[in-house]
């Protein structure tokens, strides 16, 4: 496993075992919270917590099985830098959405939003590898995996299904995703 991926799920695992022993309000100051809580930190920390043994494992998985070969094609630097973009549009993406809709302040925990800009660099670098839904196992093409992705994530935020998850984060971090993606292939510089 290439060296950053191997140290964020390190830390994640470390950070959720400090989580589990409790003593430590970790949710009370570094989970996103979109209101008088909030500090500047948050847009980050958050992505360290978890809730529950089922959402890091997923988030972790995730992780390690996109984060592995985009590493190795971008190098630890871009790939860390693209990480936190992901992670960083997605609580700004969280955070925006949740004022104009006027939802109720609750925290927000989670790498989610750094694993679906993993999975869209996936989707775009390696289009025709094969994913397998965990349930129901169905393969399908990887390009086809983030679309479908995508579009539920869309659909599930729009309709408010699945409540207690930030869908509009999930697409936040795809398009941090989408964005150093396009940093990446120069379309932001003034060269031409």
């Amino acid at each position: 496993m290439p060296p950053v991926t191997q140290t964020l799920i390190i830390a994640n695992i470390a950070v959720f075992l400090l989580e589990l022993a409790g003593g430590v309000p970790l949710v009370d100051w570094f989970a996103l919270w979109p209101d008088s809580h909030f500090e500047p930190w948050q847009l980050v920390t958050y992505s360290f917590l978890h809730g529950g043994v089922s959402h890091i494992f997923f988030n972790m998985l995730g992780l390690y099985m996109f984060g592995s070969d985009i590493e190795r094609l971008f190098g630890s630097r871009f790939y860390l830098a693209y990480y936190f973009a992901s992670v960083i549009a997605a609580a700004l993406c969280h955070l925006g959405v949740t004022a104009l809709m006027g939802a109720p302040p609750a925290p927000m925990v989670g790498a989610s939003g750094g694993v679906y800009g993993l999975l869209l660099a996936f989707g775009w670098y390696f289009p025709q590898r094969r994913v397998v839904l965990l349930f129901p196992p169905i393969p399908m093409k990887a390009r086809t995996f983030v679309i479908v992705f995508g579009a539920l994530e869309l659909f599930f935020g729009v309709t408010g299904t699945a409540a207690g998850v930030a869908h509009f984060a999930h697409l936040g971090g795809m398009l941090g995703g989408w964005l150093m993606i396009e940093y990446r292939r120069g379309r932001f510089s003034n060269r031409r």
